[in-house]
């Protein structure tokens, strides 16, 4: 077995160093495994696993880098969770420190473009987690997955919050600084289409799964209890209005910054400016790449006429 993965420190610099929630967690995961009796599961019977009480640690390992069934993963996160409700803190904790990798990725990527202060995010991701330890269903396939995704979604409320959230005033009565923020980052740009009104929660939780995520449109139907045809046209139509909701604000955002976008006499054409194409590249790199319709020349609604 490689050597345990040691995560990456995502202690707080602009806190005055004081470790983040993640960071705590991992330093007491690690007390939990290490030493003469560390915190093991018992994986007898479990095929892929050895007979014997396997370290939390080391079963992260495995489950990591080895091939490896999904049932076997869900069999596994089903006794883990299980321990968690029935024994409680050293379980709950053993839980956290099996999907740090997973956690880890997911504060990463909700504030690697946001310039203000991660602790509260990489709270919220955490606390999500935890939320979600004692309410997912073990009886559905992909229990790490719908961990995760309850861990993101509170996450990304948390970074939405911070961004929309009045920009500070210095004492001199200066203005402070705006934090450049990730506008064109798929997360916030269906959080976004839904404050606007363009997408339902349903309609940006199917796309943010199904696009951004691993989960597939065949397990997402299952999960609501729709058919797979009827899932993949309401997807189609609600990626079809959020393109059109990002070409309006793409004009609109070229009409309100001319000296942003430069000179527009040398072009009759209504090509995006540099800052306005990497913003729209951003937000649509995952759903273009996959192949979302192209949006018609005027805003979808209704998705009249769209075939399943």
């Amino acid at each position: 077995m490689p050597a345990t993965t040691r995560l990456d420190s995502h202690t707080d610099a602009a806190a005055g160093g004081s470790p983040s929630p993640l960071d705590v967690a991992r330093s007491g995961f690690e007390g939990l495994v290490t030493g003469p009796e560390p915190l093991s599961l018992d994986c007898r019977g479990i095929e892929g696993l050895p007979d014997r009480g396997v370290p939390l640690d080391e079963l992260r390992d495995r489950l990591l880098h080895g091939p490896f069934p999904q049932q076997g993963k869900d069999t596994v996160w089903s006794m883990l969770v299980e321990r968690s409700r029935s024994v409680g803190a050293v379980w709950t904790l053993g839980c956290v420190g099996m999907a740090l990798p997973a956690l880890a990725g997911v504060a990463k990527r909700l504030t690697a473009r946001n310039a203000g202060d991660p602790y509260d995010v990489h709270a919220e991701v955490l606390s999500g987690f935890l939320s979600a330890l004692s309410a997912v269903d073990l009886a559905r396939p992909r229990i790490v997955l719908r961990l995760k995704w309850a861990a993101y979604r509170r996450g990304l409320a948390a970074l939405t919050e911070a961004l929309d959230a009045p920009t500070p005033v210095s004492p001199g009565g200066f203005e402070a600084a705006r934090p450049e923020t990730p506008e064109g980052h798929p997360d916030l740009v269906l959080a976004r289409a839904v404050r606007a009104g363009v997408l339902n929660r349903s309609e940006a939780d199917l796309i943010g799964r199904t696009r951004l995520e691993e989960q597939s449109v065949s397990d997402w139907a299952g999960e609501h209890h729709l058919t797979l045809a009827s899932v993949y046209k309401a997807r189609r139509r609600a990626e079809q209005r959020l393109v059109a909701l990002l070409r309006d604000e793409n004009r609109t955002a070229q009409g309100a910054d001319p000296v942003a976008c430069g000179p527009t006499t040398r072009r009759t054409g209504s090509a995006p400016c540099r800052r306005d194409r990497r913003a729209l590249c951003s937000s649509l790199s995952v759903l273009l790449s996959t192949g979302c319709p192209k949006a018609s020349s005027e805003p979808v609604s209704s998705g009249a006429g769209t075939r399943p």
